[in-house]
């Protein structure tokens, strides 16, 4: 039975492993931190569910919820959405790698993160830069099972639109039987699936996600 602290809620991912988690008769507890309360609209009240409304890029705060058994993080912006370099690398390295240090410190053992397919902490965009170097700062904690998933262009309804995963997206779908699997769209379910797998029972050490392993 495990306890899960989940990152990104309210994000693409995120929402689909709240949705699997509530559901999952191995999880007991997900704790969802977010700035706003959940849309009751959009997510009834679960026994299982805890809401912290807190927004962990200004600070993470002392509270019970962070002692839990995993933590998923599917946090993550764009650069054009964040509005600066500093401001992606906070909502895309720094908070996590803090909310991560703080589980790790109450007792968390597993760890699975969203990632992108690409990501190298010696790459020249920042983005991939970005996401390289959160993976390697987050090997550096000591978790006993880390997954880490890289997807590509993720499937799935946003919440927000974005132009540019919108017309890749098309052109990626019409392209799709001719594609290598690495090429392919990344369903948001799918990815969501296979790390909340790896958060409750994956096997310890390091196993990494590649986007050919994600396109369904």
């Amino acid at each position: 039975m495990t306890s899960l602290l989940l990152l990104g809620a309210t994000g693409l991912v995120g929402g689909h492993v709240l949705e699997l988690a509530l559901q999952d008769d191995r999880v007991t507890r997900v704790v969802a931190p977010t700035r706003r309360p959940l849309p009751p609209t959009a997510l009834p009240a679960h026994p299982k569910l805890e809401n912290p409304i807190t927004d962990l890029s200004s600070g993470l705060p002392e509270a019970d919820w962070w002692t839990v058994d995993a933590v998923i993080s599917a946090l993550g912006t764009t650069r054009a959405k964040a509005g600066s370099d500093e401001a992606f690398r906070l909502v895309d390295y720094a908070t996590p790698l803090g909310a991560a240090r703080r589980a790790h410190e109450r007792g968390a053992t597993r760890f699975s993160l969203v990632s992108s397919t690409g990501a190298n902490s010696k790459s020249s965009l920042l983005y991939l830069r970005t996401k390289g170097e959160l993976e390697d700062a987050i090997r550096g904690i000591g978790f006993s099972t880390l997954t880490i998933a890289r997807p590509g262009l993720l499937g799935g309804d946003r919440s927000e639109f974005r132009l540019g995963e919108r017309l890749a997206s098309i052109a990626l779908k019409i392209a799709h039987p001719l594609l290598p699997r690495r090429l392919r769209i990344s369903p948001a379910h799918v990815v969501a699936k296979v790390l909340l797998d790896a958060a409750i029972g994956g096997e310890k050490g390091e196993r990494i996600v590649e986007a050919d392993q994600l396109s369904g």
